[in-house]
């Protein structure tokens, strides 16, 4: 009788634990844990194209997290996506000359803007607006293809 009430302890504990590792996992796959992290500054850059871009993906500089994307909307007037990013308070020395581009982590993974380095002696603030001309949309495979395509298809018939 004892044996099977330590069992059913054991048993239980176990399937605690496993309900806090779903949660555990389940919060870092979500990035709800960074809800708890302090607050930082707030920037936005124009981008022709942004691909596959998301609410809460990654902003890195020289591959270190660096803040995340907060928003996504469209301007009428420019015809591109303003993506709002929320950048840590700890990095408040990202120059405002800095060039923001959309990358692919890996060939299938997640999209992500990395800021390039500037180098100019100004920081970025809250509210501040990265140039226009210094953004990289996101490169899309398939219209390279279709432009590779179209390229071989031209000087086919050129011969």
């Amino acid at each position: 009788m004892q044996s099977t009430r330590n069992i059913e302890i054991w048993v239980g504990i176990f399937v605690a634990l496993g309900i806090v590792a779903l949660l555990m996992l389940s919060m870092k796959v979500s990035h709800l844990g960074n809800l708890l992290a302090e607050q930082g500054y707030t920037v936005t850059a124009q981008f022709e194209n942004i691909g596959g871009l998301k609410v809460k993906s990654p902003v890195k500089m020289s591959g270190v997290l660096v803040g995340r994307i907060t928003n996504i909307s469209y301007d009428d007037d420019s015809y591109q996506a303003i993506v709002t990013m929320n950048i840590d308070s700890k990095y408040r020395k990202i120059p405002i000359d800095s060039s923001p581009s959309v990358f692919t982590a890996g060939l299938l993974g997640e999209q992500y803007v990395d800021l390039g380095v500037g180098g100019d002696e100004e920081f970025l603030v809250d509210g501040d607006e990265f140039d226009p001309g210094l953004t990289q949309s996101a490169i899309i495979v398939e219209k390279l293809v279709g432009e590779f395509l179209l390229n071989m298809a031209s000087k086919d018939t050129s011969e």
